[in-house]
């Protein structure tokens, strides 16, 4: 069974730093694309990040480009996403979900679909 689990959300102040882990079970990462969304109250949910570690392709929202990294341990069967610089606005729920392996240009929820429960992330001002 395909199933992901989100965790090492919090609260930070804004500048500060944490690291989100999605830890896969059911496949192996190579089998499919992990993406990483967020949804704040009262906004759609928006994608933030992507890696499809079959083809070593990446893709980051220009929102977050330049702050958040993503990356994968494949022994661990985990993708992590370091964020660096919060700022208030990355305040949301995060998520990651699978897709299609491939090269991503965009990163839609409506093209993922397997989803962990999401953990809470807080940068306060």
């Amino acid at each position: 069974e395909v199933q992901l689990v989100e965790s090492g959300g919090g609260l930070v102040q804004a500048g500060g730093s944490l690291r989100l882990s999605c830890a896969a079970s059911g496949f192996t990462l190579d089998d499919y694309a992990i993406g990483w969304f967020r949804q704040a109250p009262g906004k759609e949910r928006e994608g933030v990040s992507c890696i499809s570690t079959s083809i070593g392709s990446t893709y980051y929202a220009d929102s977050v480009k330049g702050r958040f990294t993503i990356s994968s341990d494949n022994a661990k069967n985990t993708v992590y996403l370091q964020m660096d610089s919060l700022k208030p606005e990355d305040t949301a729920i995060y998520y990651c979900a699978t897709g299609l392996a491939g090269d991503y240009d965009s990163v839609r929820p409506r093209d993922f679909s397997s989803w962990g429960q999401g953990t809470q992330v807080t940068v306060s001002s």
